[in-house]
């Protein structure tokens, strides 16, 4: 994973750990999980070692699993340490956030209590932040609590890790990543722990005909005490879906009586979004991730699975819908997501997300005679097409390198100097005049607030839907779609004259202009050809007027 230094996170590495993340819910076994719960401290998190301490039923916790050397994994899987000893430990050190940081310095008072560990070599540290081979750093894992939090329910285990492999201490991204991973490795433990009972308990329904009066009590009770959502809906004919019983923890989830769920079925509570998804899962184990109505009309994200439960040997079946909270996961994810795709000062989309949403707009086949789409089509499905970020649909083969534009309504650009009511899509590119002067004599943090007060500018001079970005340093870069050359003419003086009003920086009052240039996409370009046409007009823009003339003051 990367350092905090680094200004966005890579994808792949938010990929692998949402993946690992994944991976945790979906292993066949309690045994499972926790062996993918250690691995995907090594894998995702960048450690070279991991270890899952579970709390037994008599408190002590024992090294369930281990991952990244086998020769302490053979010399301490299965050794089991103290309470107290423990307890010790999560009391001591540095508290970041849920995790307890020991450092070497204080770690030694440790080395004779009962708690299992391993023992690495190396040479001391050269810089404040190097991780010394005597660090330990511990993530503890919560049992969700009543409203879903992770830290408000008991202390189900330990995850002890080491040696990360940058060599240095995790910093606020990596304290938060192995955060976040401990609090979803404890639901994954959790869920694996309610499911191992579930199955157990159907299995007796099966073969116990004899204690099936015990067997359904056992069933209702791991139903009606589970931590997560269970509902049982009808299977099969006119009523399929429909919910027959729920548990507290889903009507308190989403704030409806057990009554008035009687109601509903499940598609009647997804969100119109998400009925697709929900249409797409096998009833029989099918699992989907999805948003459910609350009673006040917000939606929460859920992961719902489906078993089939058949009420007697031979009798109706029925279908048994697991449905955990995500919300927290979902959030985190988008934070993460947000993060590597915008500005960290301006909060503006960066480079990256600016020539993704650009190329959406775009196809590689220019428009022609022939590819023309008929008025009657174009108002019938023009809206269609596209969604409120401008992103085109794929409804074409992904085998024909022109297959997926076959609905694709070509993006055209004005033609000459005169404005002839085309309507095409207007890329601006914008320089400020003036900055680097400010940043000279104020000094970055000037400069800073300079660059945060003009993005807000020209986010407060577009419509809705227009897309403002920073490429980096003091250049911006706007999309607007629909417009012609007049109105984009008309625009860019707009936003320069909010541009060049004086702006507070550092106690003072400070001002810079802005030179545009204003280009046209059109489809058969690429979105950097297209940022290039737009940096050649601002660059003439700039160069056409008097020195003096190109910043407001």
């Amino acid at each position: 994973m990367e350092t905090e230094s680094e200004p966005y996170v890579r994808l792949a590495s938010l990929r692998q750990l949402h993946q690992v993340m994944a991976d945790m819910n979906t292993a066949r076994s309690l045994a499972d999980t926790l062996q993918t719960v250690a691995d995907g401290v090594v894998h995702a998190l960048g450690y070279e070692l991991a270890c899952v301490n579970l709390v037994r039923a008599d408190g002590d916790l024992v090294v369930a699993a281990f991952s990244g050397n086998q020769a302490a994994e053979a010399l301490i899987t299965g050794r089991v340490g103290s309470r107290e000893s423990w307890d010790r430990r999560l009391g001591m050190g540095e508290q970041w956030g849920d995790l307890v940081f020991i450092p070497h310095t204080e770690g030694w008072v440790l080395d004779d209590d009962d708690v299992p560990q391993w023992y690495t070599d190396g040479p001391a540290p050269r810089f404040e932040d190097e991780w010394h081979p005597s660090d330990r750093l511990f993530a503890p894992m919560y049992a969700p609590g009543p409203q879903g939090g992770g830290s408000s329910g008991e202390l189900i285990g330990v995850l002890s890790v080491d040696r990360p492999r940058n060599g240095r201490r995790p910093g606020a991204w990596g304290r938060e990543a192995l955060q976040m991973y401990a609090f979803q490795a404890a639901i994954a433990i959790s869920n694996a722990r309610l499911r191992s009972n579930m199955q157990r308990a159907l299995v007796r329904l099966e073969r116990e005909q004899q204690a099936l009066r015990a067997s359904e009590e056992s069933f209702r009770q791991a139903f009606e005490y589970a931590p997560s959502g269970m509902a049982i809906a009808e299977m099969g004919g006119d009523q399929h879906g429909r919910i027959l019983r729920t548990n507290d923890a889903l009507c308190r989830l989403l704030g409806r009586p057990a009554s008035a769920m009687r109601r509903y079925s499940f598609s009647d509570l997804v969100h119109p979004e998400d009925i697709g998804t929900l249409l797409r899962t096998s009833a029989e184990g099918g699992r989907a991730e999805l948003r459910l109505g609350r009673r006040d009309g917000t939606y929460v994200w859920v992961s719902l699975r489906n078993s089939v439960v058949a009420d007697a040997a031979d009798g109706p079946r029925f279908l048994l819908t697991h449905v955990e909270d995500i919300e927290e996961r979902k959030r985190r994810e988008l934070q993460l997501a947000h993060r590597a795709s915008h500005d960290s000062l301006t909060g503006l989309p960066n480079s990256a997300e600016l020539r993704s949403r650009l190329s959406a707009r775009l196809c590689r086949r220019p428009q022609s005679a022939s590819d023309a789409v008929p008025d009657t089509m174009d108002a019938a499905f023009g809206h269609a097409l596209f969604d409120s970020g401008g992103h085109s649909f794929d409804f074409g083969s992904t085998t024909d390198p022109y297959g997926a534009y076959d609905h694709h309504v070509h993006v055209v650009a004005p033609e000459g100097d005169r404005d002839d009511g085309t309507k095409g899509l207007a890329v601006f590119f914008c320089d400020l005049d003036g900055f680097k002067s400010i940043n000279d004599r104020f000094g970055h943090n000037a400069g800073d607030a300079v660059l945060i007060e003009v993005a807000r500018r020209l986010g407060g001079g577009v419509r809705d839907g227009d897309t403002v970005a920073r490429l980096g340093g003091d250049e911006f870069v706007i999309l607007a779609d629909g417009l012609g050359r007049a109105d984009a003419q008309d625009l860019a003086v707009r936003l320069r004259n909010e541009i060049i009003q004086p702006i507070r920086a550092e106690g003072r009052a400070v001002r810079v202009g802005a030179s545009f240039g204003i280009g046209w996409a059109h489809c058969g370009m690429t979105a950097d050809e297209v940022l290039k046409s737009a940096d050649e007009r601002m660059y003439v823009e700039k160069r056409s007027r008097p020195k003096q003339h190109r910043r407001a003051g």
